[in-house]
């Protein structure tokens, strides 16, 4: 009965969630439509490959590598575009590559583990120009070749779990007809449900010490009694699980429990005793119904509550609710590429706006006069000054609040700035900032970004007033379709 229950639950849930779909958008089922020997010919959006049918229209499909001649069943049909999902393969490309991770396709983290690096970088680059082109209307007077990752894989320095008594069960279980009693998962959420979690054993995007301090959390959480999360009741004991590492050997874990109890403090003394090695020992306590952690208090179990990161020869604190560059060994090189376009004189005064924990600003402070640096979230502004402190610099200066507020009412005792730089969220910049930026008439715009679509967006805003200079791609995700990009602009 146990086996039938979860077979009928999960197949309820693919099909619950599909015809509230169609409800919604008032469609009908409709028959399968298979598209026959489809070449596919391109990559880019969301990691997707594209292709065309036989009346030009544009294909996206999943898993799929340019070079590959498929069949592809269509799931979505639209009046532009088609999504589909690949059925058959007549012919496999060149490009291709057999993936590591025996979790490809399932959690979606590493969509194109499945292709050659060089090719990943090739198709990053065409995604940053064609965005550049299409969205912003404009063409880099240059754009520079993809600055490549030294590392394919453990790169990451910091990776989030989740806790869940729900695991995704997989087709292999489900064909074998056992009975599963073990639903329990620490791992990734499956890609497009956000209630299963696919039980991770290994991954390879951070350091193999995570893998093993991960798997015995689990095991010894079970051994204790601690109940994995319940994401539809809101109930569990255990809800994430995050793990920082730096270069410099140093770890940091933070544990979010749902309540404290003696069952949580015997966990972190049993990981406390097995990995000695662990710089920081953290835990918070949340009943909230999201995971956040950046309105919470963060407590420190054992050891301190930060680790240490070098970039050239600067050191960096990192808190556990600190944004840090997600890839340490591409850093230097993406600061290198800011310090580049910026040429700096020494007389400069800079705006370094989304400055997280004043990372940019302290790399650039002693090639300028001075630095300020703006930042919404508060412990990263405080970070930002201990880090400042930490590299005994003092030409920076740290704003805590909002960019479009603070720019809107100007900067006291501050020149205007002569270069200003921007590293927003994904989501890119306010067009109150993108206003305020203007007004201020720097010399020089760098724009950093991870999500060179919504940057094309803002700099067609830009380029009324400011030349779009130079275009540098550069890889801080390997085996996935993001990447970073910085442009410089000039005063017109």
């Amino acid at each position: 009965m146990c086996y039938l229950y979860f077979i009928l639950a999960q197949i309820y849930e693919l099909y619950f969630v599909s015809y509230l779909t169609n409800k919604k958008l008032g469609r009908k089922r409709k028959k399968n439509i298979i598209l026959e020997k489809i070449e596919l010919n391109d990559a880019g959006s969301l990691g997707k490959a594209i292709s065309k049918s036989e009346n030009q229209k544009v294909i996206f499909t999943k898993f799929g590598v340019p070079g590959d001649i498929v069949d592809i069943q269509v799931k979505k049909k639209r009046k532009s575009y088609i999504e589909g999902e690949i059925i058959k393969f007549h012919t496999y490309s060149k490009k291709r590559e057999n993936p590591k991770c025996s979790y490809f396709q399932l959690c979606g983290g590493c969509s194109w583990q499945n292709m050659k690096y060089e090719d990943q970088l090739i198709y990053k680059s065409n995604e940053v120009e064609n965005n550049l082109s299409r969205i912003a209307k404009v063409i880099p007077e240059k754009t520079l070749p993809i600055i490549k990752s030294n590392k394919e894989y453990y790169y990451r320095n910091k990776m989030e779990f989740s806790f869940s008594n729900s695991r995704w069960i997989t087709e292999d279980e489900i064909n074998s007809k056992n009975i599963i009693e073990n639903k329990n998962a620490l791992g990734f959420h499956k890609s497009g449900m956000w209630s299963k979690v696919i039980d991770i054993d290994k991954c390879y995007l951070q350091t193999n010490i995570s893998n093993k301090i991960r798997n015995f959390i689990k095991e010894k959480s079970l051994e204790i009694g601690l109940d994995f999360f319940d994401l539809r009741n809101q109930s569990g004991d255990l809800r994430t699980l995050m793990i920082r590492t730096t270069t410099l050997n140093e770890i940091m874990i933070l544990v979010q429990f749902y309540k404290k109890s003696k069952k949580a403090h015997q966990l972190l003394n049993e990981i406390q005793n097995k990995f000695p090695e662990i710089t920081s020992i953290m835990y918070v306590i949340n009943n909230k119904k999201n995971d956040t952690i950046y309105d919470l208090k963060v407590e420190c179990f054992n050891g301190i509550d930060f680790i240490s990161e070098k970039i050239g020869n600067l050191k960096f604190s990192i808190s556990a609710k600190s944004f840090f560059q997600t890839n340490s060994y591409q850093t230097k090189k993406l600061y290198n590429v800011v310090k580049k376009f910026a040429s700096l004189e020494g007389n400069e005064t800079i705006y370094d706006l989304y400055c997280g924990t004043g990372t940019i600003s302290i790399f650039l402070s002693k090639f300028a006069k001075e630095i300020i640096g703006i930042e919404t979230v508060k412990d990263a502004v405080l970070a930002a000054e201990d880090n400042a402190k930490l590299n005994k610099i003092n030409n920076t200066k740290f704003i805590h609040g909002d960019v479009k507020h603070i720019l809107s009412d100007g900067i006291k005792d501050s020149s205007d700035p002569d270069v200003i730089i921007l590293d927003p969220p994904r989501n890119g910049l306010e067009k109150q900032v993108i206003t305020s930026v203007i007004s201020l008439k720097p010399k020089k715009i760098i724009y950093v970004s991870c999500n060179s679509s919504t940057q094309a967006r803002d700099l067609f805003d830009f380029k009324e007033f400011y030349k779009i200079k130079l275009s540098q791609p550069i890889d801080m995700f390997p085996q996935t379709y993001h990447v970073e990009n910085v442009v410089l602009l000039e005063k017109m």
